[in-house]
């Protein structure tokens, strides 16, 4: 008896020392006297600007930045003002769809017990265990998925987090930093047109610069487990990547970070070819800008990894975020050690959190060239976006949605992730894998609709697809299902029926999505046309090509994230390079990231004349 009570009080102390040391990363809840706003959609193109002089001059507020096309802007407000007044009193406003403060979230790993090695001393280790796994001792088999990797597409995985040492050999020798082939280095333009100046290898978000130095670690050692994962990275020489890591940070040396900078950050990524974001980082506070943002990557077959936290909690009645929104491209993950127990830190959700992987005391690159081991679910989630990318490396456009199914079904059960996630399974790496090359590629996927005013963190047919039908069945399974109630049937074929009900929403969504394509949209005949446009979007100017055109519209192709909704100014120069016309347009719907189709507003009879004219000589589309 009093050997337990000793590992019951070794437990607790172990349970509050870290409850305090994650409460201390995340004790700011929020950017002091920022506020993010998002206005109500609206069909007149000048209702921003009038919004905007309204908040400036009547509220007090001072813009700081603004994504007109979304209709979000980013206020500093009054000091003399609270938080909560200036909130309401924006919320009262009849333009405005919400507002909110701009959180703060923060890392999602545990600085304790870290122990440094320098590159020669992991590769005699390396040496020394003769060419076994170093990352992790959890049985994930990565290396015995390498010899399997045979695609061609080196898949772009954005490490959204405290940037990276570039330098690191790791990463030299294989090539793995992603780069901008638009860009010309060092030389002060914006060559691609894509709103950042010198923008190689990434972004920095924090100093608004091309330069990512990693002055926390944290982003380093992530973008090494990503690596570490399809490839080794402990033996040098290494081999060319197979996958293209995009560094960037939106944590500062604190490893703390804006809503504001992690939104910019995951536009870039998509914008910028990114089909994996790894996000090792979160925190308590809901933001609906951030949702729906991630809402945008699911509409963009994106990967979304988040760490699940380090609170040792349950994200089912203690959600943290971007881990615990309910969008279905997000692949929740928890925290487990080298023998498959759930490590103490972690946190866990039978329907929140989707899946474990190793994240205790995990070996990966470090600035200055060395190899730190450290723990958290921040380590955890970096495995399962390598993977996801090793998946797209053999089949090319596979969407989040297909890749989080594939994932989940292909881990290992594991007894102590029983209950505490919707697979219960733990990573496993050469399954999913095999799993992926076996796959057909999803055409489409179920559409998802943000909407700020559903908080309901729980597993929903909207947003849960084959993980909830997977979970469902082994309920019925293992007798969890519903109790009690009235009727025939009982719970058993309660459950099965919601499980066909579950299986046949996909094909209604197929329907609707097919009904929706821009062809069945479009009202006026396209002819194709090779021209340049130049772009007026958010106060920035932009270059990009015009590859169809109509008396409706257009379809442009540039480089820059287009949001859509957004309201576009244009001078489309004419086929033979002698003219131009300026015209506005709306961007109703988008495709591959970087092609997308502008509906003309109001467009003058002169405009339309000069159009009908240059199309006499164009092919139809």
């Amino acid at each position: 008896m009093a050997r337990f009570l000793i590992k019951v009080f070794i437990y607790t102390i172990l349970s509050l020392s870290f409850a305090s040391h994650a409460r201390g990363q995340s004790a700011k809840l929020y950017a002091d006297d920022e506020i993010i706003v998002k206005m109500r959609p609206s069909s007149k193109s000048d209702d921003e600007y009038r919004f905007l002089g309204k908040a400036q001059m009547q509220k007090g507020l001072a813009l700081k930045a603004q994504w007109r096309g979304m209709g979000l802007f980013h206020f500093q407000k009054q000091k003399n003002k609270s938080m909560d007044e200036t909130l309401e009193e924006l919320r009262q406003d009849p333009q405005v769809e919400y507002a909110e403060p701009n959180y703060i979230f923060s890392k999602a790993s545990i600085n304790d017990d870290m122990q440094s090695f320098t590159a020669g001393e992991v590769s005699a280790m390396s040496n020394e265990a003769q060419g076994s796994y170093l990352a992790t001792g959890a049985p994930i088999q990565a290396s015995d998925a390498w010899p399997l990797l045979t695609g061609t597409e080196k898949p772009i995985i954005a490490i959204i987090d405290t940037g990276l040492d570039i330098s690191h050999s790791a990463f030299v020798q294989s090539g793995a930093v992603w780069t901008n082939s638009g860009e010309i280095p060092g030389n002060g333009i914006d060559d691609d047109g894509n709103g950042y100046i010198d923008d190689v290898n990434g972004w920095n978000f924090v100093s608004n610069s091309a330069t990512m130095i990693d002055d926390d670690g944290h982003g380093t050692h992530v973008a090494g487990v990503v690596l570490g994962t399809t490839q080794d990275i402990y033996t040098p020489p290494f081999d060319p990547a197979e996958i293209q890591i995009m560094p960037l940070k939106f944590l500062d040396s604190n490893g703390v970070g804006k809503t504001s900078d992690a939104i910019e950050a995951i536009y870039y990524a998509i914008a910028n070819g990114a089909t994996v974001l790894n996000n090792s980082w979160g925190g308590p506070s809901y933001s609906a800008a951030l949702h729906e943002a991630i809402a945008y990557s699911y509409e963009q077959g994106v990967t979304f990894v988040a760490a699940a936290g380090n609170n040792g909690s349950n994200n089912d009645s203690n959600p943290m975020f971007p881990a615990s929104y309910n969008v279905p491209n997000i692949l929740s993950i928890a925290a487990t050690t080298d023998f498959d127990g759930l490590a103490y830190f972690s946190n866990f959700g039978s329907s929140t959190v989707d899946m474990g992987s190793p994240g205790y005391d995990i070996l990966s690159t470090y600035p200055n060239g060395l190899y730190v081991s450290m723990r958290g679910t921040s380590m955890a989630a970096p495995f399962v976006a390598g993977v996801a990318a090793m998946m797209v490396h053999e089949k090319p456009g596979m969407m989040g949605y297909q890749v989080k199914s594939l994932l989940e079904g292909s881990g290992d059960f594991t007894t102590s992730l029983n209950g505490k996630t919707v697979s219960d399974n733990r990573l496993n790496v050469l399954n999913s894998v095999l799993n992926a090359k076996a796959a057909t590629v999803d055409g489409s996927q179920p559409e998802y609709v943000f909407s700020n005013q559903d908080r309901d963190l729980a597993s929903t047919i909207a947003s849960s697809g084959c993980g909830m039908v997977s979970k469902l069945y082994s309920d019925v399974k293992n007798g969890k299902g519903p109790k009690g109630g009235s009727g025939s049937g009982g719970p058993e074929t309660w459950y099965m029926l919601l499980i066909l009900g579950l299986f046949a929403i996909p094909v209604l969504v197929v329907k609707a999505l097919k009904s929706r394509t821009p062809e069945s949209r479009r009202r006026h005949q396209r002819y194709k046309i090779d021209t340049e446009v130049k772009m007026l979007v958010d106060g920035k100017e932009l270059i990009g090509s015009v590859s169809s055109i109509g008396l409706g519209g257009v379809q442009l192709n540039t480089n820059a994230l287009l949001e859509q909704g957004g309201v576009v100014k244009m001078s489309i120069q004419s086929p033979d390079g002698k003219g131009s016309i300026e015209v506005e347009g709306c961007v109703v719907w988008s495709e591959q990231k970087k092609a997308y189709g502008v509906q003309f507003q109001e467009a003058k009879e002169t405009v339309l004349e000069r159009i009908s004219g240059w199309t006499k000589g164009l092919a139809k589309t």
